[in-house]
């Protein structure tokens, strides 16, 4: 008996490769462009803050000679000479004390409208939310002979009147806290909404009071959203100057921007250079301190309605 024996069969073919998408030349390219306008970005934003720093450790004849160039040596006196002599100082004591009063007033004012506009169904919700949104297109310019106005006629009220009236550091954290509103409350208002209603449901139902409920409750867990808008506020009342400009005129109760705006002009005439950018940098670190430890929870406050 004859045993036909099967030619050998070929193997089979491997399956064709499945593409890997986003590898395409046309997102690369799109990716290396991205890239390189970070990085041009970060260049533009950070090489002028390490010109700054550098040249706050110079002599006057070393930046004149070769202001992109390094110091032969640190000289901290520049700094002591711009905190003394420039009134620095001065001018930063004021700038925290005005900051201190107005930011947690901001964050407190705003997130309990925030919360009630987000969590709580009245009628009026929508006109007052919109109320609020349209204060952020307010020019402040618009509102500076009114608003000189006001604060001077507070210092009239018997009692209260040197508290709040002009060159008070009561009075202009309270103009700081009213121009940071709209934007606290339209920010922690989109934040409010993504927190679970359940769980001020379970807190209601365990006997707990809406005053409790917001404090205790919904008020810690919004605390990503609290940091991230914080620190948007730390910002714009440390780096404001219009506003103190028309309401502070004491020559010792002016902020640091001012200072160092008078400082910058005074340069003309002085040309101590060095000391300017000391002081620019003394303006400089404290925000760039706060940024340094709060930057992962200003990108999770950031985050956290588009990952909800």
């Amino acid at each position: 008996m004859t045993v036909v024996s099967s030619p050998p069969q070929a193997p089979a073919a491997p399956p064709p490769r499945r593409r890997t998408p986003g590898v395409g030349f046309g997102e690369g390219a799109v990716n290396l462009l991205n890239g390189a306008f970070l990085l041009l970005w970060a260049l533009i934003t950070t090489l002028p803050l390490v010109w700054a720093i550098i040249s706050s450790f110079k002599t006057n004849r070393e930046f004149l000679a070769d202001p992109f160039g390094l110091p032969a040596a640190a000289r901290f006196d520049n700094f002591a000479r711009a905190w003394t002599a420039a009134n620095i100082g001065q001018y930063f004591v004021n700038s925290v004390l005005v900051v201190v009063i107005s930011v947690p007033l901001t964050m407190l004012l705003g997130a309990m409208a925030a919360y009630v506009l987000a969590r709580y169904e009245f009628r009026g919700n929508r006109l007052v939310y919109y109320g609020f949104v349209g204060g952020m297109i307010f020019p402040v310019f618009l509102a500076l002979v009114p608003l000189f106005f006001v604060v001077r006629n507070l210092g009239f009220i018997p009692g209260i009147g040197p508290l709040l009236g002009l060159n008070s550091y009561l009075s202009l954290a309270l103009v700081y806290t009213a121009f940071s509103l709209p934007f606290t409350v339209f920010f922690l208002t989109a934040f409010f909404r993504t927190q679970p209603t359940s769980i001020a449901e379970a807190a209601i139902v365990d006997g707990c009071s809406h005053f409790g409920l917001f404090f205790r409750v919904m008020l810690p867990m919004a605390k990503p959203g609290l940091i991230s808008i914080g620190l948007f506020n730390v910002l714009g009342h440390w780096n404001q100057y219009v506003l103190p400009v028309v309401l502070m005129n004491d020559p010792e109760r002016k902020v640091l921007a001012q200072g160092l705006a008078a400082l910058a002009i005074s340069q003309g005439y002085r040309g101590d250079w060095t000391a300017l950018f000391a002081g620019l940098v003394i303006a400089l670190l404290p925000v760039l301190i706060v940024y340094v430890l709060f930057q992962r929870q200003v990108q999770a406050g950031l985050t956290a309605g588009v990952l909800k």
